[in-house]
C-alpha cells in the first residue's frame, strides 16, 4: 500500500520540461585569469569580469579556456560582443584569421606543441595543436583558448615584466600571444627536424633494420597538421598591420613577428620536400629487399628442382632405366644430384642471389 501511495505522489510531481534538460550550464572554471592594467600595471587584488567598467588609461585582459555557450553569453553581454562572435568564440578548430565586427577585432591564431614520444611509430602523436581567439575592444582583451596546448600563463607573467609594452593597451596582449605562438612554431619545427633526421639515419644506417613505412606516413599526417597551423597565419598577420586601430608603437614588434613567421614557414615548407626524399628512398630499399627476396626463392627453387627432376624420372618405374640394375645405381645418381646442387649453390651465392 505504501509502494502505492509513493508512485502516486510521484506521478503528481512536477517533472522538468524538456527544455530545461537543454539549458546551459555555465562553467566557472572557464575564466582563468582576470586582471586590470593601468599605465603599464596590474592593479592588485581579484576582479570578476562582470564588475569591470572602462576607465581612463586602462584595460582589462579577461582569459577563458574552453568555455561554454552560457559562459560567452555573460561575456557578450558585459562587453557588448556581437553575437556572431559568441557562436564562432564557443567552437574551437578555427584557421588564422582577423575581421573587425563592430567595435572588435577578432583574432584567431593555431597553437602548437611538440609531443615527446621515445620512439616514431605507425600511432604516434606528434604535433599536438589547437586555437587561440583574442576579442581586442578599445578597452579590453579577452583570449579564448581550445586545446592543451597554447598555455597563455607563461605569456601574460612576461608581459607583466614589460609595462612600457602594456601601456600600448590592449594590442600590446594580441602582440604578446602572437610573439608566443609564432615562436612555438619555431621549437615545434626544430622537434620535428629532429625527427626527420631521426628518420633519415634509420634509413640510410647499416646494420640495422630500417624504419617502416608506416612511421613516415605518420610523420607525414603529423605535419600535415602543423602546416595547416603555420602557414595560413600568413596573410591574417599582413592584414593586422594595416588596421588602422593597431598602435603605431607596436608595428615594428608585428614585424618582428612575421619575420619570425616566415622563417617558421621556410622551415615547415622544406620537411615536405626532405621527408618525401627520405621516402622515396625508403620504398626503394623496399623494392630491392623484395627482388632480392625473389631471387633468393628462385634460386632455392632451382636447387630443389634438381632431386625433384631426379626423383620424378626414376620414379615412373620403366623397366629399362640406367643404373636400375647397377649395384652402385643409387649413390651414383645421389652423388649426381648432390654435385648439380652444390654446383647451383655455388652459381648463386657467386652472383649474390643467396
Amino acid at each position: 500500500m505504501l509502494r502505492i501511495l509513493g508512485r502516486l505522489v510521484e506521478g503528481l510531481a512536477p517533472r522538468p520540461s524538456a527544455g530545461d534538460d537543454r539549458q546551459p550550464r555555465r562553467n566557472p572554471d572557464a575564466v582563468v585569469d582576470c586582471a586590470v592594467y593601468h599605465a603599464g600595471r596590474r592593479r592588485p587584488g581579484s576582479l570578476h569580469y562582470a564588475s569591470a567598467r572602462q576607465r581612463r588609461g586602462e584595460f582589462l585582459w579577461l582569459g577563458l579556456h574552453e568555455p561554454d555557450l552560457a559562459t560567452m553569453r555573460a561575456v557578450a553581454e558585459t562587453f557588448g560582443l556581437h553575437e556572431l562572435v559568441v557562436e564562432q568564440t564557443v567552437e574551437g578548430g578555427h584557421r588564422p584569421v582577423v575581421e573587425t565586427i563592430g567595435d572588435v577585432t577578432r583574432v584567431v591564431l593555431r597553437t602548437a606543441r611538440y609531443v615527446e614520444h621515445d620512439e616514431l611509430t605507425a600511432t604516434s602523436e606528434v604535433v599536438d595543436t589547437g586555437d587561440v581567439t583574442l576579442l581586442i575592444g578599445s578597452w579590453f582583451v579577452i583570449s579564448v583558448r581550445h586545446g592543451a596546448a597554447g598555455a597563455l600563463w607563461p605569456v601574460r607573467q612576461e608581459v607583466e615584466k614589460r609595462p612600457d609594452l602594456l601601456r600600448a593597451g590592449p594590442w600590446a596582449v594580441a602582440y604578446a600571444v602572437a610573439n608566443r605562438m609564432v615562436d612555438d612554431y619555431l621549437g615545434v619545427s626544430a622537434s620535428v627536424e629532429r625527427d626527420l633526421e631521426r628518420l633519415e639515419e634509420e634509413t640510410f644506417a647499416t646494420g640495422r633494420r630500417s624504419a617502416e613505412v608506416a612511421h613516415f606516413y605518420q610523420l607525414k599526417l603529423e605535419l600535415v597538421e602543423l602546416k595547416r597551423a603555420v602557414l595560413p597565419l600568413q596573410e591574417p598577420l599582413a592584414r593586422l598591420l594595416d588596421l588602422p586601430v593597431v598602435p603605431p608603437a607596436l608595428r615594428p614588434y608585428l614585424v618582428d613577428v612575421r619575420g619570425t613567421l616566415a622563417r617558421a614557414v621556410d622551415r615547415v615548407a622544406g620537411f615536405d620536400d626532405l621527408l618525401n626524399s627520405i621516402l622515396q628512398a625508403r620504398l626503394t630499399q623496399v623494392t630491392l629487399e623484395q627482388n632480392n627476396d625473389m631471387r633468393m626463392i628462385a634460386s632455392w627453387a632451382a636447387i630443389a628442382a634438381v632431386p625433384t627432376v631426379g626423383a620424378g624420372i626414376y620414379g615412373m618405374n620403366f623397366a629399362n632405366m640406367p643404373g636400375i640394375d647397377s649395384r652402385y645405381g643409387f649413390s651414383a645418381t645421389i652423388a649426381v644430384v648432390v654435385l648439380v646442387c652444390a654446383g647451383l649453390y655455388w652459381r648463386f651465392k657467386r652472383a649474390g642471389w643467396l
